[in-house]
């Protein structure tokens, strides 16, 4: 029963890490007690694997809840229910990673600790893609404002994960050692104390390299609607709503760049050219690049159509975008046919959304290339990893209401502008709106739930980071052959004893 705690305040302290929480120490904590628990497990590794996923999702996806029951109108039973199933499910995955670990671990403590940490980065990985991913609490997200982060221009949020893995797992392999024998293996837990802050050490050596350089400076106009989810999407709101833009847009015009939200126009876009148009008269007159967010009509033969969300630019801006990564159960759903008429939440128009093209060009403001990342697609390090002048997002954090949601999807957008060396401008319906420097850091936000403009300037940048030019395939492909060594040792070593004999 201990273990058991132990295995799900482990995962739990994941989320306490991260944002609003920013507790970044509990990260090498957190990796060090499920290695614990699965080295005294004596075999349980399913067991262990799924109460720290379960703690890990169960806190770091809270915010589910308030999509589930205030938007989709689940009472608060079914939307707990439905929550508690999402993050049950989800443990799976680490679930996984404990049965692998217990089944494949040999030799001393030191090798199996390479395994653990080789597991739970390619545990990582595999929520990037499998199933359209979640890589939503990756260990390294809780570093973004810890001297771990100079990891990120180098290997990207992977590379900070790892690193915080060899910090717990040496301090927790230190303090076995410790225990069991304090004088006489001195030698030995100075290395493993030394193994401990080497990550910390190398982070800050890396800090202080400048991996790309600043250029011009240019001014922007973030606008943040507020407008409320439960009316938003009332056809009688649609000219209220352009309104409310265009009158907090209207003091900005001159502005090099007016970024406006994910959905801002609630019309179609084919219902909304003449407005396009009328937008991008004004823009261009006053010298402005106007990006925003709207919905279309994807039409196929037979009567059939699907959703797309959109990000255009209008004025100095050029290009059109289509969202590529849509989130489970918000853009599409999942066990369609199960699911379809649970509750008003899986029914959801956009839900039948299409995801764009993966080859789409980057958009063009004055002639300057912008990454455009629309909501939940920031939260994949390789769909932005281009080399552009700036990253652009915009995100309708409404869904998440008064929780920890909106913080953790700032701090993860804040990894990609450190792991790229790029600015990124954030504009949001509801918040949190923001302008990030190439390092990560905030220069300029707006409160939650009020309506406003962001003004600011930003820099295009020039150079590229390591992250921005190989990805993070170096890091797995040492981890992939790192793993492939630990797996085929034990026979070898037996052929090997075999072959003296």
């Amino acid at each position: 029963m201990s273990r058991a705690l132990l295995a799900l305040a482990a995962g739990a302290l994941v989320p306490l890490s991260m944002a609003p929480f920013q507790l970044w120490l509990l990260g090498p904590v957190a990796a060090g007690l499920l290695f614990q628990v699965l080295l005294d497990g004596k075999g349980r590794g399913l067991l262990a694997g799924w109460l720290y996923g379960l703690g890990l999702y169960g806190i770091g996806t809270s915010w589910i809840y308030v999509s589930i029951h205030e938007h989709g109108g689940a009472s608060p039973l079914l939307a707990g229910v439905l929550v508690a199933l999402f993050a049950g499910s989800m443990a799976l995955f680490p679930m996984l990673l404990g049965w692998l670990f217990v089944r494949l671990r040999s030799g001393g403590e030191p090798a199996q600790a390479v395994l653990f940490a080789v597991l739970y980065v390619g545990l990582e990985w595999l929520l990037t893609w499998f199933l359209t991913g979640f890589p939503w609490v990756a260990l390294g997200y809780g570093q973004i404002d810890s001297p771990m982060s100079g990891l990120a221009p180098l290997g990207g949020v992977p590379l900070v994960s790892f690193g915080v893995l060899v910090s717990g797992l040496a301090l927790t392999l230190a303090l076995r050692v410790f225990q069991r024998d304090r004088l006489a293996a001195r030698g030995r837990l100075s290395t493993l104390l030394l193994v401990a802050v080497g990550p910390w050490l190398l982070a800050g050596a890396l800090d202080g390299i400048r991996w790309t350089e600043p250029g011009a400076e240019r001014s922007a106009a973030l606008v943040q609607g507020n407008v409320d989810q439960a009316t938003k999407w009332d056809p009688d709101n649609r000219l209220p709503i352009i309104e409310r833009y265009r009158s907090l847009t209207e003091p900005h015009w001159g502005a090099d760049l007016i970024l406006w939200p994910e959905a801002a126009i609630t019309a179609f876009e084919h219902q909304a050219e003449a407005l396009l148009n009328t937008l991008d008269d004004r823009a261009r007159a006053s010298g402005s690049a106007l990006v925003l967010g709207l919905p279309a009509l994807q039409a196929y033969p037979g009567g059939e159509y699907a959703f797309l969300n959109t990000a255009r630019g209008l004025g100095l801006a050029d290009g059109r975008y289509v969202k590529r990564r849509l989130v489970p159960f918000g853009e599409y759903v999942p066990l369609e046919a199960l699911l379809r008429g649970l509750i008003g939440f899986f029914d959801l128009p956009m839900s039948h959304a299409e995801a764009g093209d993966w080859d789409q060009p980057p958009l063009e403001l004055a002639g300057s290339p912008a990454n455009m990342a629309i909501c939940y697609e920031i939260v994949y390090p390789e769909l932005v990893r281009d080399p552009v002048d700036v990253l652009l997002t915009i995100s309708n954090d409404t869904w998440f209401g008064d929780s920890i949601g909106p913080h953790q999807h700032l701090a993860i957008a804040r990894m990609r502008a450190l792991e790229n060396g790029r600015w990124l401008l954030r504009a949001t319906n509801n918040g949190i709106t923001a302008i990030v420097d190439d390092r990560g850091r905030v220069t300029g936000s707006l409160p939650q739930f009020e309506a406003g403009v962001l003004r600011g300037e930003y820099r295009i940048m020039s150079g590229r980071t390591p992250f921005n030019r190989l990805g993070s395939w170096p890091l797995h492909a040492l981890i992939l052959l790192a793993g492939i060594a630990l797996t085929v040792r034990p026979a070898v070593e037996a052929r090997f004893r075999k072959a003296q004999k």
